[in-house]
């Protein structure tokens, strides 16, 4: 790409956005349902592991008492397996209730309704004289990924 001497190319984020549409908006609730049963299988694999270590745990409470006359440190490796969980599983319950909102704003949307999507670089060139803050405001617009309007000042 040969570029005049009087021109700087630049590189800008330029955002997507997509037109909603019924298949739109059922692949979107798709991929967020996804994610909230990802979630739920990380909340079990959690729940079992606690189980699993707590188990372990008093197992080798068992085996130490046992040699040595003393449970204390058994005591008090199970009393802090709740807490590290319990901050885990806030952490994920966290992450579901967000992903939940984003599908009851998706569910929410309207035929013919613009959603941002994203944003992907792009080059442009620039000279003295032209307006940068018009440049860098530049939008595609997708329906069913078909590029549908560019808006802003290419």
């Amino acid at each position: 790409m040969d570029i005049p001497n009087d021109q700087l190319l630049l590189k800008r984020a330029m955002t997507v956005k997509a037109i909603v549409t019924p298949r739109w908006k059922e692949e979107a609730q798709q991929q967020l349902q996804a994610q909230i049963n990802q979630v739920d299988g990380q909340l079990q694999q959690l729940e079992l592991q606690v189980q699993q270590m707590t188990a372990e745990i008093r197992k080798q409470g068992i085996q130490i008492i046992g040699a040595e006359g003393s449970g204390s440190n058994t005591d008090s490796q199970i009393q802090n397996l709740p807490t590290q969980a319990n901050a885990k599983k806030n952490e994920l319950l966290e992450q579901k209730n967000q992903v939940l909102q984003q599908l009851n704003q998706v569910q929410q949307l309207k035929d013919d309704d613009e959603v941002e999507q994203g944003q992907i670089e792009n080059l442009f060139s620039i000279q003295k004289g032209d307006n940068l803050v018009q440049k860098m405001q530049v939008e595609i617009v997708i329906k069913y990924g078909i590029v549908v309007d560019i808006r802003g000042e290419l």
